[in-house]
Protein backbone atom coordinates (compact mmCIF):
# COMPACT_ATOMS: atom_id res chain seq x y z
CA UNK A 1 0.00 0.00 0.00
CA UNK A 2 1.74 3.73 -1.21
CA UNK A 3 1.19 5.74 1.48
CA UNK A 4 -0.15 9.07 -0.44
CA UNK A 5 2.05 11.61 1.99
CA UNK A 6 5.75 9.49 1.01
CA UNK A 7 8.27 11.02 -0.67
CA UNK A 8 8.48 10.45 -4.64
CA UNK A 9 11.60 10.71 -6.23
CA UNK A 10 12.63 11.44 -10.03
CA UNK A 11 15.05 10.12 -12.58
CA UNK A 12 16.59 13.80 -12.46
CA UNK A 13 17.31 13.54 -8.35
CA UNK A 14 13.90 16.38 -7.80
CA UNK A 15 11.63 15.08 -5.03
CA UNK A 16 8.21 15.06 -4.75
CA UNK A 17 7.26 15.48 -0.91
CA UNK A 18 3.92 13.47 -1.57
CA UNK A 19 1.56 11.50 -4.23
CA UNK A 20 -0.72 14.43 -5.78
CA UNK A 21 0.22 17.13 -8.48
CA UNK A 22 -2.19 19.53 -9.40
CA UNK A 23 -4.10 19.07 -12.87
CA UNK A 24 -3.14 21.69 -15.52
CA UNK A 25 -6.45 23.29 -16.02
CA UNK A 26 -7.55 25.83 -17.83
CA UNK A 27 -9.01 28.56 -16.23
CA UNK A 28 -9.08 32.17 -18.38
CA UNK A 29 -7.46 34.47 -15.60
CA UNK A 30 -4.33 35.95 -16.97
CA UNK A 31 -4.26 38.77 -19.43
CA UNK A 32 -5.46 38.37 -23.10
CA UNK A 33 -1.15 39.47 -23.58
CA UNK A 34 -0.17 35.83 -21.88
CA UNK A 35 1.23 37.81 -18.66
CA UNK A 36 0.25 36.34 -15.39
CA UNK A 37 -2.68 38.02 -13.27
CA UNK A 38 -2.60 37.94 -9.85
CA UNK A 39 -6.23 35.74 -10.23
CA UNK A 40 -4.12 32.75 -11.40
CA UNK A 41 -1.24 33.90 -8.92
CA UNK A 42 -3.40 33.34 -6.46
CA UNK A 43 -5.49 30.31 -7.67
CA UNK A 44 -2.19 28.17 -8.23
CA UNK A 45 0.04 29.66 -5.16
CA UNK A 46 -2.52 28.48 -2.45
CA UNK A 47 -2.51 25.07 -3.97
CA UNK A 48 0.78 25.02 -3.04
CA UNK A 49 0.13 26.30 0.30
CA UNK A 50 -2.82 23.60 0.38
CA UNK A 51 -0.04 20.52 -0.06
CA UNK A 52 0.26 19.64 -3.23
CA UNK A 53 3.56 18.21 -4.15
CA UNK A 54 4.04 19.34 -7.79
CA UNK A 55 1.91 22.30 -8.83
CA UNK A 56 1.21 22.26 -12.82
CA UNK A 57 0.08 25.38 -14.28
CA UNK A 58 -2.66 25.77 -17.31
CA UNK A 59 -1.59 24.72 -20.52
CA UNK A 60 0.87 27.71 -21.44
CA UNK A 61 0.97 28.24 -25.82
CA UNK A 62 4.69 28.07 -26.89
CA UNK A 63 3.85 30.45 -29.70
CA UNK A 64 1.10 33.91 -30.10
CA UNK A 65 -0.58 31.86 -33.15
CA UNK A 66 -0.71 28.29 -30.60
CA UNK A 67 -3.39 30.57 -28.37
CA UNK A 68 -6.00 27.73 -27.15
CA UNK A 69 -8.57 30.10 -25.03
CA UNK A 70 -9.14 33.44 -23.66
CA UNK A 71 -7.48 34.63 -20.79
CA UNK A 72 -4.38 31.88 -21.62
CA UNK A 73 -0.89 32.39 -19.58
CA UNK A 74 1.82 32.40 -22.14
CA UNK A 75 5.33 31.31 -22.40
CA UNK A 76 6.12 32.57 -25.90
CA UNK A 77 7.87 35.72 -25.12
CA UNK A 78 10.76 36.94 -22.49
CA UNK A 79 8.50 40.15 -21.95
CA UNK A 80 6.55 37.17 -19.73
CA UNK A 81 9.61 36.19 -17.92
CA UNK A 82 8.02 38.41 -14.39
CA UNK A 83 5.42 37.18 -14.31
CA UNK A 84 6.39 32.88 -14.16
CA UNK A 85 9.40 33.99 -11.85
CA UNK A 86 6.96 35.20 -9.40
CA UNK A 87 4.87 32.39 -9.86
CA UNK A 88 7.46 29.75 -9.68
CA UNK A 89 9.02 31.57 -6.70
CA UNK A 90 6.28 31.51 -4.73
CA UNK A 91 4.57 27.81 -5.79
CA UNK A 92 8.21 26.60 -4.58
CA UNK A 93 8.26 28.66 -0.68
CA UNK A 94 5.46 26.07 0.06
CA UNK A 95 7.75 22.94 -1.04
CA UNK A 96 5.73 22.51 -3.95
CA UNK A 97 7.67 21.46 -7.50
CA UNK A 98 6.76 24.30 -9.84
CA UNK A 99 6.12 22.69 -13.30
CA UNK A 100 4.58 24.59 -16.46
CA UNK A 101 2.90 22.73 -19.11
CA UNK A 102 3.97 23.93 -22.47
CA UNK A 103 1.37 23.74 -25.00
CA UNK A 104 0.05 24.86 -28.57
CA UNK A 105 -3.51 24.40 -29.83
CA UNK A 106 -3.08 24.29 -33.33
CA UNK A 107 -6.01 23.58 -35.42
CA UNK A 108 -8.22 23.69 -31.81
CA UNK A 109 -7.31 27.81 -31.48
CA UNK A 110 -10.18 30.03 -31.97
CA UNK A 111 -9.57 31.77 -35.00
CA UNK A 112 -10.95 35.04 -33.51
CA UNK A 113 -7.95 35.12 -30.61
CA UNK A 114 -5.11 35.24 -33.21
CA UNK A 115 -7.24 36.91 -36.06
CA UNK A 116 -5.96 34.69 -38.64
CA UNK A 117 -6.32 31.28 -39.59
CA UNK A 118 -5.31 28.48 -36.93
CA UNK A 119 -2.31 25.96 -37.84
CA UNK A 120 -2.20 22.16 -38.15
CA UNK A 121 -0.37 19.65 -39.60
CA UNK A 122 -2.00 19.90 -42.63
CA UNK A 123 -4.94 21.83 -44.21
CA UNK A 124 -7.86 20.89 -42.31
CA UNK A 125 -11.63 22.15 -44.00
CA UNK A 126 -13.28 21.33 -40.90
CA UNK A 127 -11.81 23.69 -38.73
CA UNK A 128 -10.69 26.26 -41.46
CA UNK A 129 -7.08 25.36 -40.46
CA UNK A 130 -3.94 25.83 -42.59
CA UNK A 131 -1.41 22.99 -42.87
CA UNK A 132 1.92 24.28 -41.52
CA UNK A 133 4.84 24.26 -43.72
CA UNK A 134 8.55 22.57 -43.19
CA UNK A 135 10.13 25.18 -42.18
CA UNK A 136 6.98 26.20 -39.91
CA UNK A 137 7.12 22.49 -38.33
CA UNK A 138 10.82 23.58 -37.43
CA UNK A 139 9.95 26.73 -36.41
CA UNK A 140 7.10 25.47 -33.78
CA UNK A 141 9.65 22.44 -32.84
CA UNK A 142 12.52 25.01 -31.51
CA UNK A 143 9.52 27.72 -30.18
CA UNK A 144 8.61 24.53 -27.65
CA UNK A 145 12.07 23.96 -26.75
CA UNK A 146 12.80 28.28 -26.26
CA UNK A 147 9.89 27.94 -23.98
CA UNK A 148 11.65 25.38 -21.80
CA UNK A 149 15.00 27.17 -21.76
CA UNK A 150 12.37 30.43 -20.46
CA UNK A 151 10.80 28.18 -18.00
CA UNK A 152 14.35 26.97 -16.40
CA UNK A 153 15.50 30.63 -16.24
CA UNK A 154 12.18 31.85 -14.75
CA UNK A 155 12.91 29.19 -12.08
CA UNK A 156 10.56 26.32 -13.00
CA UNK A 157 11.76 22.68 -11.72
CA UNK A 158 10.40 21.31 -14.87
CA UNK A 159 8.51 21.63 -17.89
CA UNK A 160 5.40 18.88 -19.21
CA UNK A 161 5.39 18.95 -23.18
CA UNK A 162 0.86 18.86 -23.85
CA UNK A 163 0.84 16.29 -26.43
CA UNK A 164 -2.62 15.20 -24.91
CA UNK A 165 -6.44 16.29 -25.54
CA UNK A 166 -6.57 17.05 -29.51
CA UNK A 167 -4.17 20.03 -29.49
CA UNK A 168 -0.78 20.42 -31.91
CA UNK A 169 1.10 17.27 -30.61
CA UNK A 170 -1.87 14.93 -30.72
CA UNK A 171 -2.55 16.44 -34.28
CA UNK A 172 0.66 15.15 -35.10
CA UNK A 173 0.25 12.05 -33.92
CA UNK A 174 -2.86 11.34 -35.38
CA UNK A 175 -3.56 9.50 -38.34
CA UNK A 176 -6.94 10.92 -38.98
CA UNK A 177 -6.02 14.52 -38.34
CA UNK A 178 -2.09 14.51 -39.94
CA UNK A 179 -1.90 13.83 -43.56
CA UNK A 180 1.73 15.50 -44.35
CA UNK A 181 3.44 13.38 -46.93
CA UNK A 182 6.74 14.48 -45.53
CA UNK A 183 9.20 12.91 -42.51
CA UNK A 184 6.05 14.53 -40.04
CA UNK A 185 3.57 12.42 -41.67
CA UNK A 186 2.90 8.74 -42.85
CA UNK A 187 3.70 6.38 -40.14
CA UNK A 188 3.67 6.49 -36.70
CA UNK A 189 7.51 7.14 -36.46
CA UNK A 190 6.99 10.08 -38.64
CA UNK A 191 3.79 11.51 -36.78
CA UNK A 192 5.74 10.91 -33.50
CA UNK A 193 9.06 12.30 -35.12
CA UNK A 194 8.01 16.14 -33.56
CA UNK A 195 7.06 14.94 -29.96
CA UNK A 196 10.25 13.04 -29.47
CA UNK A 197 12.64 15.64 -31.26
CA UNK A 198 11.04 18.65 -28.61
CA UNK A 199 11.70 16.30 -25.65
CA UNK A 200 15.44 14.79 -26.67
CA UNK A 201 16.26 18.46 -27.17
CA UNK A 202 14.49 20.36 -24.40
CA UNK A 203 16.44 17.31 -22.24
CA UNK A 204 19.89 18.18 -23.81
CA UNK A 205 19.58 22.09 -23.76
CA UNK A 206 17.80 21.95 -19.81
CA UNK A 207 20.10 18.97 -18.47
CA UNK A 208 19.93 16.32 -16.68
CA UNK A 209 18.27 17.93 -13.26
CA UNK A 210 15.78 19.61 -15.02
CA UNK A 211 12.59 17.67 -14.71
CA UNK A 212 10.69 16.93 -17.84
CA UNK A 213 7.00 14.67 -18.34
CA UNK A 214 4.82 14.57 -20.98
CA UNK A 215 1.00 14.49 -21.44
CA UNK A 216 -0.76 12.05 -23.73
CA UNK A 217 -4.29 10.76 -23.75
CA UNK A 218 -5.33 7.46 -25.66
CA UNK A 219 -8.77 7.96 -26.86
CA UNK A 220 -10.48 10.82 -29.24
CA UNK A 221 -8.95 12.82 -31.29
CA UNK A 222 -7.65 9.61 -33.84
CA UNK A 223 -5.86 8.50 -30.86
CA UNK A 224 -5.65 4.34 -30.95
CA UNK A 225 -4.48 2.88 -27.53
CA UNK A 226 -1.72 0.34 -28.88
CA UNK A 227 -0.29 3.45 -30.52
CA UNK A 228 0.03 5.52 -27.56
CA UNK A 229 1.31 2.96 -25.68
CA UNK A 230 4.07 2.39 -28.36
CA UNK A 231 4.54 6.10 -28.04
CA UNK A 232 5.19 5.89 -24.31
CA UNK A 233 6.94 2.73 -24.19
CA UNK A 234 9.35 4.70 -26.57
CA UNK A 235 9.54 7.64 -24.71
CA UNK A 236 10.68 5.80 -21.32
CA UNK A 237 13.34 3.57 -23.54
CA UNK A 238 14.88 6.76 -24.95
CA UNK A 239 15.63 7.91 -21.08
CA UNK A 240 14.77 12.00 -21.90
CA UNK A 241 12.18 12.09 -19.41
CA UNK A 242 11.11 11.58 -15.94
CA UNK A 243 7.07 11.26 -15.98
CA UNK A 244 4.02 10.11 -18.19
CA UNK A 245 0.99 12.19 -17.70
CA UNK A 246 -1.44 10.26 -18.62
CA UNK A 247 -5.14 11.67 -19.10
CA UNK A 248 -7.66 8.61 -19.00
CA UNK A 249 -10.95 11.24 -19.07
CA UNK A 250 -12.10 8.20 -16.35
CA UNK A 251 -9.16 6.36 -14.80
CA UNK A 252 -11.88 3.44 -13.55
CA UNK A 253 -13.40 2.72 -17.07
CA UNK A 254 -13.02 -0.13 -19.97
CA UNK A 255 -11.75 1.61 -23.01
CA UNK A 256 -14.28 3.07 -25.77
CA UNK A 257 -13.06 0.74 -28.41
CA UNK A 258 -14.37 -2.86 -28.44
CA UNK A 259 -10.99 -4.39 -29.40
CA UNK A 260 -9.24 -2.95 -26.66
CA UNK A 261 -12.04 -3.87 -23.96
CA UNK A 262 -10.16 -7.17 -22.68
CA UNK A 263 -9.03 -5.26 -19.88
CA UNK A 264 -9.43 -1.70 -18.19
CA UNK A 265 -7.86 1.60 -19.73
CA UNK A 266 -5.25 1.58 -16.76
CA UNK A 267 -4.45 -1.73 -17.02
CA UNK A 268 -3.57 -1.58 -20.69
CA UNK A 269 -1.03 1.37 -19.62
CA UNK A 270 0.18 -0.62 -16.33
CA UNK A 271 1.66 -3.24 -18.42
CA UNK A 272 3.83 -0.94 -20.16
CA UNK A 273 7.67 -1.28 -18.51
CA UNK A 274 7.93 1.95 -16.92
CA UNK A 275 11.98 1.20 -15.81
CA UNK A 276 12.60 4.15 -13.85
CA UNK A 277 10.16 6.58 -15.54
CA UNK A 278 7.56 7.64 -12.86
CA UNK A 279 3.80 8.15 -14.17
CA UNK A 280 0.55 9.49 -13.29
CA UNK A 281 -3.31 9.70 -14.50
CA UNK A 282 -5.79 12.24 -14.46
CA UNK A 283 -9.50 11.44 -14.50
CA UNK A 284 -12.41 11.21 -11.81
CA UNK A 285 -10.11 10.93 -9.12
CA UNK A 286 -12.13 12.58 -6.64
CA UNK A 287 -11.80 11.61 -2.87
CA UNK A 288 -9.66 9.89 -0.60
CA UNK A 289 -10.79 6.32 -1.68
CA UNK A 290 -10.11 7.16 -5.09
CA UNK A 291 -6.52 8.18 -4.27
CA UNK A 292 -5.48 5.26 -2.63
CA UNK A 293 -6.77 2.74 -5.28
CA UNK A 294 -5.09 4.51 -7.79
CA UNK A 295 -1.94 4.37 -5.93
CA UNK A 296 -2.58 0.53 -4.69
CA UNK A 297 -2.91 -0.28 -8.42
CA UNK A 298 0.96 0.57 -9.09
CA UNK A 299 0.57 4.25 -10.02
CA UNK A 300 3.33 6.73 -8.82
CA UNK A 301 1.41 10.00 -7.95
CA UNK A 302 -2.38 11.15 -8.71
CA UNK A 303 -3.60 14.07 -10.70
CA UNK A 304 -6.30 16.03 -9.52
CA UNK A 305 -8.39 18.52 -10.72
CA UNK A 306 -11.99 19.01 -9.77
CA UNK A 307 -11.41 18.09 -6.44
CA UNK A 308 -8.51 20.43 -6.27
CA UNK A 309 -11.04 23.52 -7.40
CA UNK A 310 -13.12 22.79 -4.68
CA UNK A 311 -10.49 22.36 -2.10
CA UNK A 312 -7.29 23.95 -2.24
CA UNK A 313 -5.89 21.93 0.62
CA UNK A 314 -7.11 18.98 -0.74
CA UNK A 315 -3.84 16.83 -0.58
CA UNK A 316 -4.27 17.70 3.30
CA UNK A 317 -7.55 16.61 3.81
CA UNK A 318 -6.63 13.69 2.28
CA UNK A 319 -3.75 12.79 4.22
CA UNK A 320 -5.56 13.51 7.59
CA UNK A 321 -8.55 11.45 6.44
CA UNK A 322 -8.51 8.38 4.82
CA UNK A 323 -12.12 8.16 4.32
CA UNK A 324 -12.21 12.15 3.01
CA UNK A 325 -15.05 13.43 0.31
CA UNK A 326 -15.47 16.43 -1.09
CA UNK A 327 -18.16 19.18 -0.70
CA UNK A 328 -20.93 17.96 -2.94
CA UNK A 329 -21.64 19.82 -5.90
CA UNK A 330 -23.21 22.26 -7.49
CA UNK A 331 -21.24 24.78 -5.23
CA UNK A 332 -21.92 28.42 -4.41
CA UNK A 333 -19.91 31.21 -5.84
CA UNK A 334 -18.50 31.90 -1.98
CA UNK A 335 -17.31 28.92 -1.49
CA UNK A 336 -14.99 29.37 -4.85
CA UNK A 337 -14.26 32.33 -4.04
CA UNK A 338 -12.53 30.91 -0.49
CA UNK A 339 -11.05 28.65 -2.52
CA UNK A 340 -8.90 30.82 -4.45
CA UNK A 341 -10.79 31.29 -7.81
CA UNK A 342 -11.53 34.68 -9.63
CA UNK A 343 -14.58 35.78 -11.17
CA UNK A 344 -13.56 34.80 -14.72
CA UNK A 345 -12.46 31.07 -13.22
CA UNK A 346 -15.88 31.14 -11.95
CA UNK A 347 -17.75 32.03 -15.30
CA UNK A 348 -15.82 29.45 -17.03
CA UNK A 349 -17.11 26.32 -14.83
CA UNK A 350 -20.36 27.48 -15.70
CA UNK A 351 -19.86 25.48 -18.71
CA UNK A 352 -19.80 22.27 -16.49
CA UNK A 353 -23.36 21.24 -15.68
CA UNK A 354 -24.45 21.09 -11.83
CA UNK A 355 -21.08 22.78 -10.77
CA UNK A 356 -22.23 26.02 -10.18
CA UNK A 357 -24.93 27.14 -8.02
CA UNK A 358 -27.05 29.58 -10.16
Amino acid sequence: MINANSTLNFPCGKSMKNRFMLAPLTNQQSHENGKLSEDELKWLTMRAEGGFGLVMTCASHVQEIGKGFPGQLGIFSDDLNEGHIKLASQIKEHGSLAVIQLHHAGMRTPAELINEKPVCPSDNEETNSRGLTLEEVKQLRDHFISAAIRAKKCGYDGVEVHGAHGYVLTQFLSSEINKRTDEYGGSLVNRSRLLFEIVNAIRETCGENFLLGVRLSPERFGMDIDEIKWVCQKLINDGAIDFLDLSLWDCFKMPYEEKYQNISLLEHFKSLNFKHVKWTVAGKISNAADVQKILDSGVDFVTIGKSAILHHNFPKLVIENPNFNPIAIPVSKEHLTKEGLGKKFIEYLNRWPDFVKK
